[in-house]
């Protein structure tokens, strides 16, 4: 049988099997990627400096771009067993999680540098702002975190920074790898990942994961899900080439809130007693039930050296329903007092059931981009220009239906069982109907322009340009609806609409004193409508208010070592909200009681990190940072000026930790790998207004690895997260739950490659 015909023979066996076992959900694990194989399950590679982002709006190499950038890859991510993006991002400093709940809905809820960056993680460079939980890391090559205000790259908002999913894609040269693993908590996983070169400029890559756990720790949680990648590339090693992927993803969870936490006068955590383990909600109504779809294409074509285009078109679908039980409600502690105010109260030991109970979102994010670049490559006279022009059209829609569950058909309320705080029985036994009380539509437009350009004086000075126009608008409408118990009346609400034109732009000075060594300055901005996300919505008070702004100055250095073994980073920075939208009220001026933008807020920091190969045996990647934070301003001018007034001036911003590091390392002895790793989060504070102020508790997390290599094509892998079985809380809403973080737990992965 013909070469081409042969692999054309194995694509579609591969793919007949990838698709049996996904639609089949027969859970198998490994730890670690399908990406990974038995030569590189000992490496860790040097990022953060010498590869390229991602997106070809970066002119030059992570080392000369003046900016702090961070790429973690698949191999790293397999080492230390990371799988999703809350397990990769939990591993670098500078970022906490919220609790994931309120106007966005459950999912990631991400805190970068002090402020929220939930409407800021992209895929392939194309913004990903649906609410929901990114649990998989199987289709990724690498995800990149860009530090400070940079709207520049990824358009409207970005005010902390900029997180990137860079996907896998088919490529150039044959490759198969495979996955199967199994591990405490009931956790099966298994991946395939098989490149077929068919040696005429074509290719195929089938990617598949089917995965499932027991959240280590805790009752009833669970995660199940399976995704599938098949991506095709024509004209490989041409001037001309097109690719076509597609990613499907269904995933059947758990929401995992955690336990009762209250830091106040009356309590100082969890609620005195309760084990970490106990489920709050009821685990047989409570789900997370999501499916996304991408499909993405890329066309390229290079006409000569110095000068090609870029095309890439994607359409990306979301769909998650959440019906959810948080741990919320009235506590009437073991000593017979309140949580909230200590008073006495008549059932020590137990609560009842309150706040969100059976709370239900159904959602679709609906994202049609497209976007082209023209990087060219020219001189003027004795300055060189690597420069990148382009323009992108973004249309989102956002459908919305809310509501309660836990009703009766008429949609009045059941009556709550009184529950031990201890030991709470988490079967449902009530009605289960679906009220919906709500719809919302949004929209969002966004058009851009941008520029950036590279611009090299002579070897040792560049000057990096960038600047970027866009038009957004939005709209977002609405309606009630009463329960039928209460007639069942609609109500059409106001339809409330933004449009703004945003400029940002970015400065970045380098001077390179040798070839593998770089100091830079750079300055950059962000611009943030009032809506800035099609799931987001302004207000009468907000929508005409002009865009807020944030800069980002930082001065850094980065240098290569051991013979470009071995990457050392470090910048002083300022990340300050300029302005942002607080009250007014009382203000005769302002008779429609329009927000202003007289709120200011600043982070100064320190980033360090170090990646690479210290020996040919002994690889690191480590990374601290430090963020001193401050609220300049919290109340309006006029408030400020007639009451003298402004009760979180000088306090410092929520989840915002001072102190942060992380390291991984491993060490190879022949065919064996070794590898240690610890997470250190500082304390941070819950509020900044009040009285008082309360902080969550630093922690300090262990994990550890070893692997053995047992010839060219097979590996196994031991993984145990959380060695040391810490007890430890995220995603903290205070006064109200936080989320356990996992307990010790061990998984085996067996990795094969041909």
């Amino acid at each position: 049988m013909p070469a081409h015909l042969a692999k054309t023979a194995l694509a579609v066996a591969v793919l007949l099997a990838l698709s049996t076992a996904a639609q089949a959900e027969t859970l198998s694990d490994a730890a670690g990627d399908a990406g990974l194989d038995a030569q590189t399950i000992d490496k860790v590679e040097v990022h953060g400096m010498r590869p390229k982002a991602q997106s070809p709006k970066y002119t030059e190499s992570l080392q000369d771009t003046p900016q702090t950038i961070t790429v973690v890859t698949k191999d790293v991510m397999a080492q230390q067993n990371l799988l999703g993006l809350r397990d990769v991002l939990s591993t670098l400093p500078g970022i906490t999680f919220g609790a994931g709940e309120g106007g966005g809905g459950f999912g990631d809820s991400i805190n970068l540098r002090g402020f929220t960056a939930n409407s800021d993680i992209t895929v392939d460079g194309v913004r990903d702002s649906a609410q929901y939980s990114r649990s998989d890391n199987f289709n990724l090559e690498a995800i990149e975190l860009v530090n400070g205000a940079n709207s520049v790259m990824s358009g409207a908002g970005s005010v902390g920074g900029t997180i990137n999913l860079s996907s896998k894609v088919a490529r150039e040269g044959d490759a198969h790898a495979f996955t199967l693993g199994a591990g405490t908590d009931s956790y099966v996983r298994g991946t395939a990942d098989s490149n077929f070169d068919f040696e005429n400029g074509t290719a195929l890559r089938l990617n598949a994961m089917v995965h499932q756990n027991d959240v280590p720790g805790r009752d009833h949680e669970e995660a199940k899900r399976w995704g599938f990648a098949p991506s095709i590339a024509f004209g490989l090693g041409t001037d001309t080439r097109f690719t076509l992927s597609h990613v499907h993803q269904q995933d059947d969870n758990t929401p995992t809130y955690g336990v009762p936490y209250y830091r106040n006068a009356f309590n100082d955590g969890p609620l005195p007693g309760v084990d970490p383990s106990t489920y709050f909600g009821f685990h047989n109504f409570d789900t997370q039930e999501i499916t996304s779809d991408t499909t993405t294409a890329i066309f390229e074509h290079d006409f000569n050296e110095k000068f090609s285009i870029r095309n890439l078109t994607r359409w990306s679908e979301v769909e998650q329903l959440i019906r959810v039980t948080p741990p919320q409600g009235t506590w009437c502690l073991g000593n017979g007092t309140l949580v909230t105010t200590g008073a006495a109260c008549a059932t020590p030991g137990f609560f009842t059931q309150g706040g969100p109970a059976g709370n239900t979102r159904d959602t679709r994010n609906t994202i049609l981009y497209t976007q082209t670049d023209a990087t060219l490559n020219f001189s003027t006279g004795s300055v060189e220009h690597d420069l990148v022009a382009g323009f992108s059209i973004m249309h989102e829609s956002f459908d919305l239906a809310t509501g309660n569950s836990l009703r009766n058909p008429n949609g009045t309320t059941p009556t709550f069982p009184v529950r031990s705080i201890y030991n709470p029985d988490t079967r449902w036994t009530g009605p289960v109907n679906f009220i919906v009380t709500g719809k919302t539509k949004g929209d969002l437009d966004n058009r851009s322009l941008y520029v950036f350009d590279t611009i090299k004086f002579n070897p040792k000075w560049w000057l990096s340009l960038s600047a970027r126009y866009e038009r957004n608008e939005g709209d977002t409408s609405s309606i009630t609806i009463a329960t039928p118990a209460a007639g069942g009346a609609i109500t059409y609400n106001p339809t409330f609409e933004n449009a703004d034109n945003l400029f940002s732009y970015r400065a970045g000075l380098v001077f390179k004193p040798v070839e593998h060594g770089t100091i830079y300055f750079a300055y950059s901005n962000s611009k943030t409508p009032s809506k800035a996300s099609v799931n987001g919505s302004c207000t009468a008070q907000t929508c005409a208010v002009d865009p807020e702004t944030a800069v980002n100055v930082e001065l850094g250095t980065k240098w290569d070592l051991l013979d470009s073994r071995l990457a050392l980073t470090a910048a002083l920075f300022r990340n300050e909200r300029q302005n942002y939208k607080v009250a007014d009220p009382g203000n005769p001026n302002n008779p429609t009681g329009e927000q202003q933008l007289d709120g200011k807020a600043r982070v100064d920091g320190i980033a360090l990190g170090v990646a690479g190969n210290i020996t040919d045996a002994w690889s690191v990647f480590a990374n601290y940072t430090y963020l001193d934070s401050e609220v300049l301003q919290s109340v309006s001018d006029f408030v400020r000026q007639t009451t003298g007034v402004d009760a979180q001036a000088g306090n410092p911003l929520t989840n915002t930790p001072k102190h942060s590091a992380s390291a991984w390392t491993t060490y190879r002895l022949n065919d064996w790998t070794i590898g240690y790793g610890a997470t250190y989060q500082g304390d941070f504070y819950l509020n900044n207004s009040g009285a008082v102020l309360y902080k969550a508790p630093s922690y300090w997390m262990h994990r550890a690895m070893v692997g053995y290599r047992i010839n060219d094509a097979f590996a196994l892998q031991l993984n145990v997260n959380n060695l040391f079985d810490k007890e430890y809380y995220t995603r903290i809403r205070n006064n109200g739950w936080a989320t356990p973080g996992d307990a010790r737990s061990a998984t085996l992965t067996a990795t094969y490659r041909f």
